[in-house]
Protein backbone atom coordinates (compact mmCIF):
# COMPACT_ATOMS: atom_id res chain seq x y z
CA UNK A 1 0.00 0.00 0.00
CA UNK A 2 2.96 2.25 0.70
CA UNK A 3 4.67 1.83 -2.49
CA UNK A 4 1.08 2.68 -4.13
CA UNK A 5 0.84 6.02 -2.36
CA UNK A 6 4.63 7.31 -2.78
CA UNK A 7 3.57 6.39 -6.86
CA UNK A 8 0.42 8.16 -6.59
CA UNK A 9 1.80 11.29 -4.93
CA UNK A 10 4.81 11.19 -7.44
CA UNK A 11 1.93 10.99 -10.38
CA UNK A 12 0.17 13.74 -9.08
CA UNK A 13 3.03 16.06 -8.48
CA UNK A 14 3.69 15.59 -12.20
CA UNK A 15 -0.02 16.51 -13.30
CA UNK A 16 0.30 19.47 -11.00
CA UNK A 17 3.33 20.63 -12.34
CA UNK A 18 2.16 20.16 -16.06
CA UNK A 19 -0.69 21.57 -15.90
CA UNK A 20 0.72 24.77 -13.99
CA UNK A 21 2.88 25.38 -16.74
CA UNK A 22 0.26 24.48 -19.30
CA UNK A 23 -1.64 27.46 -18.08
CA UNK A 24 0.50 29.88 -19.62
CA UNK A 25 3.61 30.36 -17.17
CA UNK A 26 5.60 30.07 -20.11
CA UNK A 27 7.22 26.57 -19.61
CA UNK A 28 7.15 24.12 -21.97
CA UNK A 29 6.94 20.54 -20.41
CA UNK A 30 7.26 16.60 -21.23
CA UNK A 31 6.16 14.04 -19.14
CA UNK A 32 10.10 12.58 -19.22
CA UNK A 33 11.71 14.92 -20.84
CA UNK A 34 15.37 15.65 -19.11
CA UNK A 35 15.80 19.45 -17.90
CA UNK A 36 16.83 21.94 -20.09
CA UNK A 37 19.02 24.97 -19.46
CA UNK A 38 17.54 28.71 -20.35
CA UNK A 39 20.41 30.45 -22.00
CA UNK A 40 18.68 33.72 -21.57
CA UNK A 41 20.79 36.42 -19.97
CA UNK A 42 18.62 38.89 -17.56
CA UNK A 43 20.68 42.19 -16.89
CA UNK A 44 19.22 44.59 -14.02
CA UNK A 45 19.88 47.73 -13.83
CA UNK A 46 19.69 49.63 -10.30
CA UNK A 47 17.67 52.75 -10.05
CA UNK A 48 19.81 55.64 -10.21
CA UNK A 49 18.22 58.81 -8.11
CA UNK A 50 18.94 62.18 -9.57
CA UNK A 51 18.09 65.41 -8.19
CA UNK A 52 16.13 66.36 -5.40
CA UNK A 53 12.81 67.83 -5.02
CA UNK A 54 14.74 70.69 -2.33
CA UNK A 55 11.98 71.04 0.23
CA UNK A 56 9.99 68.10 -0.94
CA UNK A 57 10.49 64.16 -0.53
CA UNK A 58 11.27 63.52 -3.83
CA UNK A 59 13.63 63.06 -6.47
CA UNK A 60 13.53 64.92 -9.79
CA UNK A 61 14.39 61.55 -11.84
CA UNK A 62 15.25 58.11 -11.65
CA UNK A 63 16.93 56.58 -14.53
CA UNK A 64 16.66 52.68 -14.84
CA UNK A 65 18.59 51.50 -17.60
CA UNK A 66 18.37 53.52 -20.17
CA UNK A 67 14.70 54.79 -19.19
CA UNK A 68 14.30 57.93 -17.30
CA UNK A 69 11.19 58.45 -14.88
CA UNK A 70 10.72 62.09 -14.12
CA UNK A 71 8.87 63.92 -11.44
CA UNK A 72 5.57 65.54 -12.00
CA UNK A 73 6.28 69.15 -13.05
CA UNK A 74 3.52 72.08 -12.47
CA UNK A 75 4.07 75.82 -13.94
CA UNK A 76 6.81 76.99 -11.42
CA UNK A 77 9.24 79.42 -12.97
CA UNK A 78 11.83 80.95 -10.48
CA UNK A 79 9.56 79.74 -7.17
CA UNK A 80 6.71 80.91 -8.05
CA UNK A 81 3.68 79.60 -10.90
CA UNK A 82 3.25 81.73 -13.58
CA UNK A 83 0.63 83.92 -13.95
CA UNK A 84 -1.46 83.27 -17.55
CA UNK A 85 -3.83 80.43 -16.45
CA UNK A 86 -3.86 77.18 -17.99
CA UNK A 87 -1.43 77.34 -20.84
CA UNK A 88 0.82 79.43 -19.57
CA UNK A 89 1.25 76.95 -16.52
CA UNK A 90 1.33 74.30 -19.44
CA UNK A 91 3.72 75.95 -21.22
CA UNK A 92 6.14 76.08 -18.01
CA UNK A 93 5.80 72.63 -16.52
CA UNK A 94 7.14 71.07 -20.47
CA UNK A 95 9.72 73.73 -20.26
CA UNK A 96 10.66 72.35 -16.84
CA UNK A 97 10.54 68.67 -18.47
CA UNK A 98 12.50 69.57 -21.12
CA UNK A 99 14.96 70.90 -18.64
CA UNK A 100 15.13 67.84 -16.42
CA UNK A 101 15.47 65.91 -20.03
CA UNK A 102 18.39 68.09 -21.12
CA UNK A 103 20.41 67.78 -17.29
CA UNK A 104 20.03 64.28 -17.65
CA UNK A 105 21.29 63.48 -21.36
CA UNK A 106 17.61 63.18 -23.18
CA UNK A 107 15.80 65.09 -25.51
CA UNK A 108 11.47 65.78 -26.10
CA UNK A 109 12.26 63.31 -28.61
CA UNK A 110 13.11 60.32 -26.08
CA UNK A 111 9.62 60.56 -24.52
CA UNK A 112 7.17 57.25 -24.58
CA UNK A 113 4.56 58.37 -21.79
CA UNK A 114 2.82 61.34 -20.19
CA UNK A 115 0.29 62.21 -17.57
CA UNK A 116 -1.42 65.21 -17.64
CA UNK A 117 -3.40 66.11 -14.42
CA UNK A 118 -6.18 68.97 -15.01
CA UNK A 119 -7.92 70.80 -12.24
CA UNK A 120 -10.93 71.39 -14.89
CA UNK A 121 -11.43 69.70 -17.63
CA UNK A 122 -12.97 72.13 -19.27
CA UNK A 123 -9.26 73.31 -19.73
CA UNK A 124 -8.24 70.06 -22.21
CA UNK A 125 -8.13 71.87 -25.54
CA UNK A 126 -6.25 74.44 -24.54
CA UNK A 127 -3.79 71.97 -22.63
CA UNK A 128 -3.99 70.57 -25.82
CA UNK A 129 -2.85 73.10 -28.07
CA UNK A 130 -0.08 74.03 -25.65
CA UNK A 131 0.82 70.28 -25.73
CA UNK A 132 1.06 70.00 -29.51
CA UNK A 133 2.91 73.07 -29.47
CA UNK A 134 5.66 71.49 -27.77
CA UNK A 135 5.91 68.23 -29.06
CA UNK A 136 5.97 66.76 -32.59
CA UNK A 137 4.64 63.70 -33.93
CA UNK A 138 4.95 60.83 -33.21
CA UNK A 139 3.58 62.40 -29.74
CA UNK A 140 4.12 59.79 -26.79
CA UNK A 141 0.79 58.15 -24.97
CA UNK A 142 -0.92 60.04 -22.53
CA UNK A 143 -3.06 60.32 -20.13
CA UNK A 144 -5.06 62.98 -18.83
CA UNK A 145 -7.39 63.14 -15.16
CA UNK A 146 -9.09 65.74 -13.82
CA UNK A 147 -7.97 66.41 -10.54
CA UNK A 148 -10.05 68.52 -7.44
CA UNK A 149 -6.45 70.42 -6.35
CA UNK A 150 -2.83 70.19 -7.54
CA UNK A 151 0.27 71.44 -5.61
CA UNK A 152 0.74 75.50 -4.89
CA UNK A 153 -2.78 76.11 -6.67
CA UNK A 154 -1.68 75.03 -9.98
CA UNK A 155 -4.22 74.12 -12.99
CA UNK A 156 -1.81 71.61 -14.46
CA UNK A 157 0.61 68.97 -13.51
CA UNK A 158 2.20 67.20 -16.13
CA UNK A 159 4.63 63.65 -15.34
CA UNK A 160 6.99 61.97 -18.37
CA UNK A 161 8.51 59.39 -18.95
CA UNK A 162 11.75 59.02 -22.03
CA UNK A 163 13.73 56.02 -23.05
CA UNK A 164 16.47 56.21 -25.49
Amino acid sequence: MSIYINKLTTNLSKAVLISACSLGLGFAVTANAAPTTNNATITKSSPVFLGDGGNYPFSEAVRVGDTLYMSGQIGFKDGKLVKGGVKAEAKQALDNINETLLKYGYQKSDIVKCMAMLTDMDDFDDFNKVYKAELTKPYPVRSAFGVSELAAGASVEVECIAAK
